[in-house]
């Protein structure tokens, strides 16, 4: 799975699937930033999703992913929600 983009409206209709075989949030959280900034002009606001499949590591205690303003911003402007998928 890890990150499927999908119209709300339109759940089965993939915009976009990215990290096929990543499954760390961090590098995950990442790579979709640097889509909805190669993305963002071409999308129409709307509802869509980015919903990122990922593992929980083990023993972790602290560090890990951080979603900037700026992608939420991004995120809000599109009509984007974000589903965490463990």
């Amino acid at each position: 799975m890890p990150i499927n983009i999908y119209s709300e409206d339109s759940p089965t209709e993939k915009i976009d699937q990215l990290c096929d075989d990543i499954w760390n949030l961090p590098q995950q959280v990442n790579t979709l930033e640097k889509w909805l900034a190669a993305s963002e002009l071409k999308l129409k606001s709307g509802k869509y999703v980015a919903d990122i499949g990922f593992m929980i590591r083990r023993n972790a205690t602290g560090g890990g992913a951080a979603i900037a303003p700026e992608m939420m911003r991004s995120m809000a402007d599109l009509g984007m929600s974000l589903y965490l998928s463990e």
